[in-house]
C-alpha cells in the first residue's frame, strides 16, 4: 500500500530530517510539504540536501493544505502543535514532533512552559517496555524529546528490573548545536561554538526535566527524581548521555548487564556494545541507531550508562518514522536502514 504523508515546519532541521527519512521510504508518498514564514520559498533553497524534493515550493501551514493525507508529521515549536492537531481528522495519523502532548502532568506542563496542556498521546519510544502495543493502531503519537530518547534509553531497564534507588539519578548530556533548532543565535554562531562547550539549563529548569522523571518514573513504579543538565558541544548533530543512578543493595554487576542485555539484544536500533567499548557520537551520526556502554562503579555504589544518539534523526526524525511504522503495521525498519557514517 501506499500512503500519502504531509510534513510541516519543512524548513527547519527536524521536518527537513523527517523528509530526508521519508525520501528513502517504500510505502510513501511525499504529499504537501509546508513552513511558516518560509511559505513560498522553493525547498532546494533551504534544504540543498533534499535533492529529489529540491523543486517543491514550500506550502503554508494550515489545517486546509495538510488534511487529506493519510499521515501528518507536525515538526513546529512547541505551543503550535496542538491547534493544528485538534482541526485535522480523527482518522489521518498524527505526529507531533514538538513536546505539546508529551507530558501526562497538566501541572508539569504550565510550570516549564507556561501554557495550558493540550493532552497526552501514545509515546513514540517503542523501545519502552510495553509501548509498541500502545502505538499499534494509534491515531496521534507524541515523539520524545532527544534528551529523554538517550536518557530513557540509557536507565530504563535498570528501574524496569527494579535494580536502581529512585532519589539521586544524575543525568549529563551533550547536544550537538542542531538541537537548538534553525533560527539565528549569537551563542550558536561558529566563532562561539568551535572549540568551546558551555551548559545550560542548569538548576532543574530544562524543559526536558519532567519527561524523564515521567518516563523513569513509569518504568519503576514510583517517583524518580532526576538531576538534569545539557550541555552544548562543538558538533552539529549527536547527544552523549551520561547517567548514573544507585544501585540497589546486593545487585551485582552481572545482574545490570543482564538486564540491559534482556532489554535490547533483540532490537533493531538499540545497541549494548560489547564490554570495554564505549559509545562514540559519530558511530550513530545520521541513523536511527542508539549504542551504549554501562560500568558498575561499586567504590559509589552507581551504575555509570552512557549513550549516543543522533539528535536529528533517532532523538527525533527516525523515532517519529518508526512510530509511524508501528502505527500502520508497516515493517518497523522501513525507511530506517541507514547505517551511521565515519569518519
Amino acid at each position: 500500500m501506499t500512503i500519502s504523508v504531509a510534513v510541516s515546519g519543512a524548513s527547519g532541521y527536524a521536518g527537513g530530517e523527517v523528509l530526508r527519512l521519508l525520501a528513502g521510504h517504500p510505502d510513501v508518498t511525499i504529499g504537501a510539504i509546508t513552513a511558516h514564514s518560509n511559505a513560498g520559498s522553493r525547498l532546494g533553497e533551504l534544504q540543498p540536501h533534499l535533492h529529489g524534493l529540491a523543486s517543491r515550493i514550500l506550502e503554508d501551514t494550515s489545517v486546509e493544505n495538510l488534511a487529506g493525507h493519510d499521515v501528518v508529521f507536525l515538526a513546529l515549536p512547541h505551543g503550535a502543535s496542538a491547534g493544528i492537531a485538534a482541526q485535522l481528522p480523527e482518522g489521518t495519523l498524527v505526529i507531533d514532533a514538538g513536546a505539546d502532548h508529551r507530558l501526562e502532568d497538566p501541572a508539569a506542563w504550565e510550570k516549564f512552559y507556561g501554557s495550558s496542556h493540550a493532552g497526552t498521546w501514545p509515546y513514540g519510544l517503542p523501545e519502552l517496555p510495553g509501548q509498541r502495543d500502545a502505538l499499534k493502531g494509534a491515531k496521534r503519537i507524541a515523539v520524545p524529546g532527544c534528551y529523554p530518547t538517550s536518557a530513557l534509553l540509557a536507565l530504563t531497564p535498570g528501574f524496569a528490573h527494579k535494580l536502581l534507588q529512585p532519589d539521586d539519578v544524575v543525568i549529563v548530556s551533550a547536544s550537538g548545536t542542531s538541537g537548538a533548532g534553525k533560527a539565528a543565535k549569537v551563542n550558536l554562531i561558529g566563532s562561539e561554538v568551535m572549540g568551546s562547550m558551555s551548559p545550560y539549563g542548569v538548576g532543574g529548569g530544562h524543559r526536558h526535566t519532567p519527561e524523564i522523571e515521567q518516563g523513569l518514573t513509569n518504568a519503576a513504579g514510583e517517583p524518580v527524581t532526576v538531576s538534569f543538565t545539557p550541555t552544548l558541544a562543538p558538533m552539529s548533530r549527536g547527544i552523549l548521555s551520561t547517567a548514573t543512578a544507585k544501585v540497589k543493595a546486593g545487585v551485582t554487576a552481572a545482574e545490570l548487564r543482564n538486564a540491559w542485555a534482556e532489554a535490547y539484544d533483540d532490537e533493531p536500533f538499540v545497541h549494548l556494545l560489547p564490554e570495554g567499548q564505549w559509545p562514540t557520537t559519530k558511530s550513530v551520526q545520521g541513523s536511527n541507531h542508539a549504542v551504549m556502554q554501562l560500568a558498575f562503579d561499586e567504590h559509589s555504589g552507581r551504575v555509570v550508562v552512557t549513550c549516543a544518539i543522533d539528535n536529528l534523526t533517532k532523538g527525533t526524525a527516525g523515532g517519529a518514522v518508526q512510530s509511524m511504522n508501528i502505527a500502520l503495521g508497516l515493517d518497523e525498519s522501513a525507511g530506517l536502514n541507514v547505517q551511521g557514517v565515519a569518519p
